[in-house]
């Protein structure tokens, strides 16, 4: 029952969190489309070809999306806490092993046990980073420079996004610790890349 909520909630997290990378791809799409645009209706060819044509297209006020990076960052620091639950779960991290081929299968499950706590106390420390983080910017009243919109905002989104990713990180250990102690395996299938 915990492996299916886990499940759901870390899947839920991706979902959105590529609902929001995809938004961030298209903003940087429009943003670069009305760039060149605008660029296009500002050259010197299209005013040598018309130009009426030229200062209808800049008439329109075609041109970037105004503090595109500011939310495109914001919304990418968001995205990768938002996918780390599920790639946490479903042990979709990038593993080296160099000689663990070699060693008996006792000595990788211990590895493998001590390497998930190690990556679940690095996430809760980034997590707690994040809140110090967003408590400062909140304290200064901070902004970005263009679009004039809190700082906190965007760590926020990335400290709820981490505080989830944390939930399932302590899962995933305590798990993993489970599953060494009394031998069985109770997590599920590694997806983990191999490198």
């Amino acid at each position: 029952m915990l492996q299916t909520l886990m499940e759901r909630l870390a899947r839920f997290m991706a979902i959105l969190g590529g609902l929001v990378l995809t938004a961030m791809i298209a903003l940087t799409c429009v943003s670069v489309l009305g760039r060149g645009l605008n660029t296009l209706g500002h050259s010197d060819l299209l005013k040598s070809i018309s130009d009426a044509a030229a200062n209808a297209l800049i008439a329109t006020g075609v041109g970037p999306v105004f503090g595109d990076f500011e939310l495109v960052e914001a919304g990418v620091s968001f995205t990768i806490f938002a996918f780390l639950p599920i790639c946490q779960l479903h042990r979709g991290h990038a593993t080296v092993d160099v000689f663990a081929t070699a060693f008996p299968r006792w000595l990788n499950r211990l590895l493998e046990t001590v390497w998930e706590v190690l990556l679940s106390a690095l996430i809760l420390l980034i997590t707690w980073r994040l809140f110090l983080g967003m408590e400062d910017k909140m304290r200064y009243n901070e902004t970005t420079f263009i679009l004039q919109f809190p700082i906190w905002w965007a760590f926020a989104l990335s400290f709820g996004a981490a505080l989830v990713a944390s939930v399932v990180a302590i899962y995933c250990a305590v798990k993993r610790v489970f599953d060494l102690v009394t031998g069985k395996n109770m997590s599920p299938e590694s997806g983990e890349g191999v490198h």
